[in-house]
């Protein structure tokens, strides 16, 4: 006899979630952030320079130990802008099987910058030195030539893992020995450091270039920069033009950003215990294997295809959940989502699973 299953339809929540763990890209700008936005000291970016947008940029340069930073909107366009400056059309550029340029940036760099995207599995969460080599093609007239590398640190589709300095530094050394340059999407760079103790500089020097977001951990509602030598960035700022990346009034923005730096960097490792805190809570419910966070992603995966149902039943019990794919969901502890939020309704994360998977 065939066991019938009744579907499940979920209760639609109406008002704001008690617990919104979907990304950390929700958080919103705190009251002392928006008084900074408010009070930002402005000019025109395009004409001759916005003054806290220039502020913005000598910090993160300072930080990252580069020569020059530039402010765009989002690290999208900063890592387009990236491959842009730095490949060539008509050739591939390396990366991940699991990188965000590769998933979720909607082929923009076949579209835009002409090159076509060559993933490479690593053996094991991210790709390595190893998988690099393994992955560059012999040299033939019939292949196609290899123009750039890109990695990721913290890599969000590995669940915020960290590439640690010794392997990006290995990495950075197969890819210059055959004269590729480097970009390290780094959109959550600030919780690699964090999580590791290692500088900033230290994880910058292994790449040509850096893009860092501020509208993750650090809070603010908008922005990225893109970081490296100054002739780099001079061109890079002309395809951020291109790109119609020219902002005018940029500094109210770049103020909510550098409010980011200053305040919420340090705190980051309050999200890193949430997101353990949380991995634990979860893990093994309804047969349920959580991929234990380095940083402040927590990817749970299901023995089964149902992730749409524990979405769905977690935001019937106000707690909003992303799917990643059908047998993974994805919670991120932020600035917005704390451990004293997450052990409140972190266990209707837990029901949710327990429901689904029964």
């Amino acid at each position: 006899m065939t066991e019938f299953v009744v579907p499940f339809v979920a209760t639609p929540f109406f008002g704001s979630p008690l617990l919104d763990v979907r990304s950390d890209t929700v958080t919103r700008p705190t009251a002392a952030m928006r008084r900074a936005m408010a009070d930002a000291e402005v000019g025109d970016d395009v004409l001759d320079g916005d003054p806290t947008t220039r502020r913005l940029e000598a910090v993160v340069a300072e930080l990252l130990g580069t020569e020059r930073a530039l402010f765009f909107p989002s690290g999208s366009m900063a890592n387009q802008a990236a491959i842009w400056v730095q490949s060539e059309p008509g050739t591939e550029i390396l990366l991940d099987a699991d990188a965000h340029i590769f998933h979720w940036e909607i082929a923009a760099s076949a579209a835009l910058c002409g090159v076509q995207v060559r993933p490479i599995r690593g053996a094991t969460s991210v790709f390595r030195a190893a998988d690099l080599l393994a992955g560059i093609r012999a040299p033939s007239i019939h292949a196609i030539e290899p123009s750039m590398v890109c990695v990721e640190n913290t890599h969000n589709g590995a669940g915020g893992a960290v590439t640690p300095l010794h392997d990006l530094r290995e990495l950075s050394t197969v890819a210059r020995g055959v004269n590729l340059p480097v970009h390290l999407d780094g959109a959550r760079l600030w919780n690699a450091a964090v999580a590791t103790g290692t500088s900033l500089a230290d994880f910058a020097d292994c790449a040509d270039t850096v893009m860092v977001s501020f509208s993750k951990g650090l809070g603010a509602p908008v922005g990225a920069c893109l970081a490296g030598r100054a002739d780099v960035i001079a061109r890079a700022h002309r395809v951020r033009k291109r790109f119609g990346g020219g902002m005018r009034q940029s500094g109210i923005l770049a103020a909510g950003a550098l409010y980011g730096v200053e305040h919420h960097l340090d705190r980051l490792a309050e999200d890193h215990d949430a997101a353990k805190y949380l991995a634990h809570l979860v893990d093994g419910v309804g047969g349920a294997k959580v991929v234990m966070p380095d940083t402040n992603i927590v990817m749970i995966d299901l023995p089964s295809a149902r992730a749409d149902e524990v979405v769905s039943r977690a935001a019937a019990l106000g707690v909003r959940l992303s799917k990643w794919h059908n047998s993974r969901v994805r919670a991120v502890a932020h600035l917005d989502a704390p451990i004293g939020l997450i052990a409140e309704h972190g266990p209707k994360i837990a029901q949710a699973l327990a429901d689904a998977l029964a």
